[in-house]
C-alpha cells in the first residue's frame, strides 16, 4: 500500500489539490438554490431573497436534474434559498434525491423543523441538515436575520437534539459583530451535539450594502485564523483560505473551488461557477438548455476557462501566493478588485489600498466602483418570526 504521505502517492494532498484545480468530471458538491423565497430578510443574504421568482423550476425539472446529479454520481447537493422549506415540493424532492443516492444537506433558519420534521430527519442516514446562526445570543443574531429568528433556531436545534439528530451544522457566517463569540458558538454546538461550521462575509447580494460595516476587521482575521488552527475539527470548506498566508496552513481544501469541484443552480436553472457570484459574468448556462446540466459541467467555455493555471497577477510580488491563491474570488468581484488581484481581506493590507483607490477614482469619475449584484428578491418589508424557545 502506498504512503499516504508520500509525494508520489495519488492520495496526497498535493496532488489531489493539482487535480482538483485543474476540474473535475463531476463537481463534489452541488450547491442549488430551490427558491428564492424566504420569510426572512437577512442583511447580508447572498441571492437578496425574500419574494419567490415564478420562473423557478417546476418538480418534473427539478427532478430530471437529480436525475442527471445520478448518472454522474454527485456525491452530494447542498440545498438552500432563500428558505427552501418554503417550497410546497421540497421534502419530495429530499426523498427523491436520496432513493437516488444523492446525498442530501440543506439549509434552513429552522423555521419549520419542528418536532414531527426533526424525528423524520433523524431517520435517515443521507440527509444533513445545515441551521443558520449568526450570533450566540438573540441580540447579535436578530439585528441580522430580524426579530424573533434566534429563538426560532434554538427551537429547531433543540427539536433536532431531541429527536437523536447528532451532528446536524450550526452554520455561522462571521462578521465584525460575532467574531467575539466563537467560543460561545463552539460551546453551542457542544450543547446541542452539533457540529460548527464557519463561513465567511462576502459582499454580494444584500451583503454588498453591509460588507464594509459588517467584515471582520484585520485584526479580528487573526484572531480568527489562530482560533481555526486550534480547532481543526471545525469545519470551514474553502472559505478562508486567504487566511493561510499568515502562517501555517489551514485544513481544508485550501484553494477557489468554483467551476472546479463546487457550482450553484439558482432557482430558474441558471448554472453559476462560483455559489457566490451570481452575476451574468459567471453564468454557464441553463439547466434548461440541450445538454442539460451535464453538458454545462463538463464543455462550458466558462468552466473550462476557470480551470486554467491561475496567474498570481498582483500577488506575485508578495510571496505569499501558493499559500493564499491569491484569496476568494467573490470577494475580489463584488468589491471591484481583479481576478489576479489580492483579496480584499488580504493579511498583508494590500486589498485595502486596492478598495480605497477604487474608491476615490469612483467618486472622481462618477461611475461605480463595483458590480452591481444580481436581481433584488427582497420582501417590501421584513417579515418577523413569532416561535420561542421550548422549556
Amino acid at each position: 500500500m502506498n504512503n499516504p504521505a508520500s509525494p508520489a502517492s495519488p492520495t496526497s494532498p498535493i496532488n489531489l489539490a493539482d487535480q482538483m484545480k485543474s476540474g473535475l468530471d463531476a463537481p463534489i458538491c452541488l450547491t442549488w438554490e430551490l427558491t428564492y423565497a424566504c420569510n426572512l430578510q437577512c442583511v447580508h443574504c447572498l441571492s437578496s431573497s425574500g419574494r419567490r421568482d415564478p420562473r423557478e423550476l417546476t418538480t418534473t425539472e427539478a427532478e430530471a436534474v437529480i436525475d442527471e446529479m445520478a448518472r454522474m454520481q454527485v456525491f452530494y447537493v447542498n440545498i438552500g434559498g432563500g428558505e427552501p422549506t418554503i417550497r410546497p415540493d421540497f421534502w419530495h424532492l429530499v426523498d427523491y434525491a436520496v432513493e437516488r443516492g444523492v446525498g442530501v444537506k440543506f439549509s434552513t433558519n429552522g423555521s419549520r423543523i419542528d418536532a414531527v420534521v426533526a424525528r423524520r430527519l433523524s431517520e435517515s442516514d443521507y440527509i444533513d441538515v445545515q441551521i443558520s446562526i449568526d450570533g450566540a445570543d438573540a441580540e447579535t443574531h436578530d439585528s441580522i436575520r430580524g426579530e424573533g429568528s434566534f429563538d426560532t433556531a434554538i427551537t429547531a436545534m433543540e427539536n433536532l437534539r431531541d429527536a437523536g439528530f447528532n451532528d446536524f451544522k450550526i452554520s455561522v457566517v462571521m462578521t465584525r459583530h460575532n467574531i467575539d463569540q466563537l467560543d460561545e458558538f463552539a460551546a453551542l454546538a457542544e450543547r446541542y451535539r452539533a457540529q460548527l461550521r464557519l463561513t465567511r462575509f462576502r459582499p454580494a447580494g444584500r451583503g454588498a450594502e453591509t460588507w464594509h460595516e459588517l467584515h471582520p476587521s484585520s485584526d479580528q482575521q487573526v484572531e480568527l485564523y489562530h482560533w481555526l488552527l486550534d480547532r481543526p475539527d471545525v469545519l470551514t470548506g474553502d472559505s478562508f483560505f486567504h487566511l493561510s498566508a499568515l502562517g501555517e496552513p489551514l485544513p481544508g481544501l485550501n484553494l477557489c473551488g468554483a467551476g472546479r469541484v463546487v457550482c450553484l443552480i439558482d432557482p430558474v436553472g441558471d448554472v453559476y461557477a462560483c455559489p457566490f457570484v451570481l452575476h451574468s459574468d459567471y453564468r454557464a448556462g441553463n439547466v434548461r438548455d440541450p445538454g442539460g446540466f451535464a453538458s454545462i459541467w463538463r464543455q462550458s467555455d466558462l468552466f473550462a476557462e476557470m480551470r486554467q493555471p491561475q496567474s498570481a497577477g498582483a500577488c506575485a510580488t508578495c510571496g505569499q501566493f501558493d499559500a493564499c491563491q491569491g484569496g476568494c474570488m467573490a470577494a475580489k468581484f463584488f468589491t471591484g478588485i481583479a481576478l489576479d488581484g489580492p483579496d480584499p481581506e488580504c493579511v498583508k493590507g494590500l486589498g485595502e489600498d486596492l478598495i480605497a483607490a477604487k474608491s476615490d477614482q469612483s467618486d472622481r469619475s462618477g461611475q461605480p466602483a463595483t458590480p452591481a449584484s444580481g436581481p433584488d428578491h427582497s420582501r417590501p418589508t421584513p417579515v418577523k418570526l413569532g416561535a420561542r424557545r421550548s422549556a
